[in-house]
């Protein structure tokens, strides 16, 4: 298989598992009370969703982001899941608070080929780590990723509580990653307007948490609470999928329209939501506006929000994921025409075209 690092597509996949081993305040499962689902069953076979997510189905090498509501690694399956996502020539992030070590050492055991195109972003759930003890099993798990040759970040919710312990943080991450670690923008999920989970007001919350000097803290922030009413490539660059069940939403707030793991034969449908964004704002843009989804919004790489220089020099991303990341989905895809984005905008509707 030709090894390619361009981004073709990009797919957020979330887990419906509730169960964690943490119950963090900002949570957005803690927000919402289910937190007492049982683990997902996972109704079909790896092999039938790696042939359902292959490079030539999906139009070339994607970046699948893995994050489960509750923990994801506790998710039956993940790990073979992965490893076939990363056999078939994709890349694969996936979202964990660091500290299911039994799951990590058997990805880590991959091999290097596919390590290289694998990522940690590693959730430092602070004062939980500390009431459990559980602090230096999770900055472990980073360094064993980090020696392992994967890439890794680590990035803190930032909620008031937390406020008092921001040195300390900062203390304890310079000297178990010789960086900050990045910051989020934390959301009020059940809240139509998904507005930014704090009391206080927004200036004097980014004055407080803007000193991480975070790219991402940055750019999140400045884009959160922004109506996009420009023509969007969700839909067709990117999508949302239920990666046990198969079905595929254009974007959040969209119904699915497919089920792609029912029949691995049958063409995906790609097609963009346009001006017809159903999100108060795009509240993970970090990741699709970054990626170019919407190609006249000058936005930096995707790379930027993951990557960080240690003081030794070194980085959080390999070369071959920067790469990738650093690429832009409209080096792959033309433009719609103005005729077929005018056919979008007034003939697609919820249920599809």
């Amino acid at each position: 298989m030709k090894k390619s690092v361009r981004m073709a597509r990009f797919i957020d996949c979330y887990i419906p598992i509730n169960t964690c081993n943490l119950r963090c305040p900002y949570c957005y499962i803690t927000q919402s009370k289910r937190w007492d689902a049982p683990l997902p069953k996972v109704t079909y076979a790896t092999e039938t969703i790696i042939h359902a997510l292959s490079q030539k189905r999906l139009g070339g090498v994607c970046h699948f982001n893995i994050c489960g509501n509750g923990e994801t690694l506790l998710c039956p399956q993940l790990t073979d899941i992965v490893e076939g996502l990363l056999r078939e020539g994709h890349f694969v992030f996936i979202v964990t608070n660091g500290t299911v070590t039994k799951v990590i050492d058997k990805m880590l055991h991959f091999p290097h080929q596919l390590r290289e195109r694998l990522g940690f972003k590693f959730s430092f759930h602070y004062l939980q780590l500390q009431e459990r003890g559980l602090v230096d099993t999770f900055f472990s798990n980073v360094r064993k990723a980090k020696e392992a040759g994967c890439s890794y970040m680590v990035d803190i919710t930032p909620y008031d509580e937390l406020i008092p312990y921001i040195d300390e943080i900062k203390s304890v991450c310079k000297k178990n990653l010789g960086a900050y670690c990045h910051v989020l923008v934390a959301r009020k999920n059940n809240m139509r307007n998904k507005g930014i989970l704090t009391g206080m007001g927004k200036k004097k919350y980014y004055e407080i948490w803007k000193t991480f000097e975070s790219d991402l803290f940055e750019y999140k922030f400045s884009i959160f609470g922004k109506k996009r009413k420009e023509f969007c490539y969700a839909g067709d660059w990117t999508f949302t999928l239920n990666l046990l069940s198969g079905e595929l939403a254009p974007c959040y707030g969209y119904p699915a329209e497919q089920n792609i793991y029912d029949n691995t034969n049958k063409p995906i449908k790609f097609r963009a939501v346009g001006n017809h964004c159903k999100e108060p704002h795009c509240y993970n843009g970090h990741a699709f506006l970054t990626l170019g989804v919407i190609p006249e919004l000058a936005a930096p790489n995707y790379s930027c929000m993951k990557n960080r220089v240690t003081d030794d020099g070194c980085q959080w991303l390999t070369p071959i994921m920067k790469k990738h990341l650093d690429s832009k989905l409209y080096q792959v895809h033309k433009k719609y025409s103005f005729l077929k984005k005018w056919y979008i905008n007034h003939v697609r509707t919820d249920r599809g075209i």
